[in-house]
């Protein structure tokens, strides 16, 4: 059988369609007996291969990015994943994750699936790209999760922690300087993790955990019975400022909660998404 030359112009052309290794690029084309089209297919095949091996590995690294809309009313946060911090610093990690960003902004999916069906620049679908960068890098990749918010008559904030592990949107709307008060929410978000803006917003389910908590340790301390209800609403209480974002201590003052800030710069704070990785 007479074995194919294999042009480095071919090796060239394959790589920059498909972005796999030279060597791993020069193989497929002898394997598929110098056609592009089918050398192109077993790199996919490849990565489906690596893909498979690798899906029971926990991908809990990676990176958190945030995209705004130039008119400041939608904004999204994504968390593409990988399985180690060296892989989070690839620059063609770093690219798709990007661009997955990006195309979230401009299109807003319904979910997951819908995101993994879109199609990039290159014509790939969101999910192809993801199984053939799994095949050249060679870790569990994914896209674990994403929020798009949107405000009418306001602003979408956003803030990323230094190393891109950690990252919060929030919605303000109102008269004053909303960049401003925005990324220092956003900020007092990140540090505090708040389960919601308002106590109204907490779920009841939770609310009533709490309660209980509060009675059975009340309990367990010894307190008479019929004091166990007053002191599990104190400890209620106490469970809202710690964990209601506008009765939180203000992170940059804490004489203040951040409802003063609010109140002070005229703004008013409707939701926001943190997004840390892994959680």
């Amino acid at each position: 059988m007479t074995q194919v030359s294999i042009s480095a112009k071919d090796v060239k052309r394959l790589r920059d369609m498909t972005g796999a290794g030279m060597m791993d690029c020069k193989r497929a084309l002898g394997e598929a007996n110098g056609s592009l089209d089918a050398a192109v297919d077993l790199l996919r095949k490849k990565g489906q291969r690596v893909a498979a091996k690798r899906a029971d590995r926990e991908a809990l690294q990676g990176l958190i990015l945030t995209r705004i809309s130039d008119s400041g009313h939608t904004g999204i946060i994504v968390e593409v994943n990988c399985e180690t911090d060296f892989v989070a610093r690839n620059d063609e990690f770093d690219a798709f994750a990007n661009e997955v960003a990006d195309l979230i902004l401009a299109s807003r999916p319904s979910d997951l699936d819908a995101l993994l069906a879109l199609p990039l620049a290159d014509g790939r679908t969101v999910g192809e790209a993801l199984i053939d960068l799994t095949g050249k890098i060679g870790e569990k990749l994914g896209i674990r999760r994403f929020s798009v918010l949107s405000v009418k008559d306001g602003q979408v904030i956003d803030y990323i922690h230094p190393g891109s592990r950690l990252g919060v949107l929030v919605t303000l709307s109102g008269t004053g300087s909303l960049e401003e008060t925005g990324r220092d929410v956003a900020m007092q978000i990140a540090a505090l993790n708040p389960l919601a803006v308002h106590r109204e917003d907490v779920p009841s389910d939770v609310q009533a955990k709490e309660l209980e908590i509060g009675k059975e340790s009340a309990r367990l301390e010894g307190k008479p019975e019929h004091l166990l209800d007053r002191i599990a609403k104190g400890k209620l209480e106490r469970f809202f400022k710690d964990n209601v974002l506008v009765e939180q201590p203000f992170v940059k003052d804490a004489s203040l909660r951040v409802r003063d800030v609010l109140k002070k710069s005229g703004a008013n704070v409707s939701e926001f998404v943190r997004c840390a990785l892994g959680e």
